[in-house]
C-alpha cells in the first residue's frame, strides 16, 4: 500500500495534535488514540484499533516511569507502528511484528522528547521577564512556545513516518520469514509483559482474589473480554455498596479538637 501525499500531511498533522495534547493534558498522546486516527486516514479502521489496544495493553506496563527512568514514547506503536501494520500486511508484518518493530522508535522519539524538553527549558524564565518588563506579545509568544515546538515536531514525525513507509517495506522484505515468525510472537508477548509489570505494582494481597477472579473467567469460562468488563464492574458495584456494613456501624465518633484552624 502507498500512501499519498495528502494522507503524508494529515497524518504528521494528526501526530502533532496528539503530541500537544500531551502538554494540554488531554491524553490524545495515548496508542490507542493515536493508531485509530492513523487508521481511518488510511482507511483501515480495524487494523488501528487492533493496533492501539495491543499498544495500550503493552504500554499499560511499558508506559509506567519507575523512579527516575523515561519509559518509550507511545508515538511509536501508536503512528510508525500502525503505519507498518496497515502498509505492510503483504509482507507478513501483523499487529504483533509491528508492535516489536516499532519499539525502536518508541525509545528514539523519547529521547527526542527529552533533548526538545531541554532546549525549552529557559522558556518559562523569559516569558516572566517579558511579563515583568510588559511585553505582553513576547509573553504570548514565549506562553505558547513550547506547545508551537511540540506541534511542529509531532507533524515532522508523523510526516516523515507516512512517507519513509515505501522504504521501510523494502527493508522489512529482506527479514526471513522465521524472524518476522520471531517478531510476531515477541510482539504478541509484550502485552503479557506489560500487564504483568503494572500487575506488579499495583496488585495488592487484597485484590489477588479479583486477579484470580478475571483469570478464570478467560481462561476456564471463556467470556469474552466485554463479559469480563460487565463481571468485574458487578463486582466493584458490590464491593462498593456493601463492603465495611455490618461491622462498624457501632464505632463510636471521636470528637477532634482543631487549633488555629488545623
Amino acid at each position: 500500500m502507498e500512501i499519498s501525499m495528502l494522507q503524508s500531511i494529515l497524518i504528521g498533522l494528526w501526530c502533532g495534535v496528539c503530541l500537544c495534547g500531551m502538554l494540554l493534558g488531554i491524553y490524545t498522546n495515548r496508542c490507542l488514540v493515536m493508531a485509530t486516527g492513523v487508521g481511518l486516514i488510511l482507511g483501515d479502521l480495524p487494523t488501528g484499533l487492533a493496533m492501539g489496544a495491543v499498544g495500550e495493553l503493552a504500554f499499560m506496563g511499558f508506559g509506567v516511569s519507575q523512579g527516575g527512568s523515561v519509559p518509550p514514547n507511545p508515538m511509536g506503536p501508536g503512528i510508525i507502528g500502525t503505519i507498518m501494520a496497515i502498509t505492510m500486511k503483504n509482507s507478513g508484518v501483523d499487529v504483533g511484528s509491528a508492535l516489536a518493530l516499532s519499539f525502536p522508535f518508541a525509545v528514539a522519539f523519547q529521547f527526542i522528547i527529552t533533548a526538545v524538553y531541554t532546549a525549552c527549558a529557559g522558556i518559562g524564565e523569559a516569558a516572566k521577564n517579558a511579563l515583568e518588563n510588559k511585553k505582553f506579545g513576547m509573553f504570548r509568544f514565549y506562553s505558547n512556545a513550547t506547545l508551537i515546538v511540540f506541534l511542529v515536531l509531532g507533524f515532522i514525525i508523523g510526516f516523515a513516518g507516512a512517507m519513509s513507509a515505501e522504504g521501510l517495506q523494502s527493508v522489512i522484505s529482506l527479514i526471513p520469514g522465521w524472524l518476522n515468525t520471531g517478531l510476531s510472537v515477541a510482539g504478541a508477548m509484550l502485552p503479557a509483559v506489560g500487564f504483568a509489570m503494572i500487575l506488579n505494582v499495583m496488585a495488592k494481597k487484597e485484590l489477588i482474589p479479583f486477579v484470580l477472579l478475571g483469570y478464570m473467567a478467560i481462561a476456564y469460562l471463556g467470556l469474552p473480554i466485554i463479559g469480563v468488563a460487565v463481571l468485574g464492574t458487578a463486582v466493584a458495584l458490590l464491593v462498593f455498596f456493601y463492603a465495611g456494613k455490618g461491622g462498624n456501624n457501632n464505632v463510636e465518633e471521636v470528637e477532634v479538637e482543631f487549633e488555629d484552624g488545623i
